[in-house]
C-alpha cells in the first residue's frame, strides 16, 4: 500500500489552534494534542474572566458611590432608591465616575435626589 500524505484540512485545524497558542512556553505550544488542550482551557477562563470583569467593575462602583454617600451622611441604598423613584438616567458607573472626580456635582445629585 501506498503512503498517502495528510491533506491540507489537518494542516489547516492544526495551524488554527497554534495560531491561538501563540504566546504559550514549551511543549504547550509545539506539541498539538497539549496545546489544543491548553487553548481550549484557555478560552474557557477567558470567558469566565469577562463575567468576573463585569462583576468586579460593579463592586468597585458601589463602594465608591457608598465612600461619597456616606460622606454627606448618608447611604447607598437609600441613595439609589432616591434616584430609581426620581426617575434618573444615571448609571453606577457615571455616577462612581462623578463621586471620583467632582465630589460638587455628586453632592448636587445627592441633594436633587432628597427631592
Amino acid at each position: 500500500m501506498s503512503r498517502v500524505r495528510r491533506g491540507f484540512k489537518a494542516r489547516r485545524r492544526r495551524n488554527k489552534i497554534a495560531k491561538l497558542a501563540k504566546g504559550f512556553h514549551f511543549s504547550r505550544r509545539t506539541k498539538y494534542k497539549l496545546t489544543a488542550d491548553t487553548v481550549k482551557r484557555a478560552l474557557h477562563y477567558s470567558y469566565i474572566g469577562r463575567k468576573l470583569l463585569k462583576r468586579d467593575m460593579r463592586r468597585l462602583w458601589i463602594t465608591r458611590i457608598s465612600a461619597a454617600a456616606k460622606q454627606l451622611d448618608g447611604s447607598y441604598s437609600k441613595f439609589m432608591g432616591n434616584l430609581k423613584k426620581n426617575g434618573s438616567e444615571l448609571n453606577r458607573k457615571m455616577l462612581a465616575e462623578i463621586a471620583a472626580t467632582d465630589f460638587e456635582s455628586f453632592k448636587a445629585i445627592y441633594e436633587q435626589s432628597k427631592k
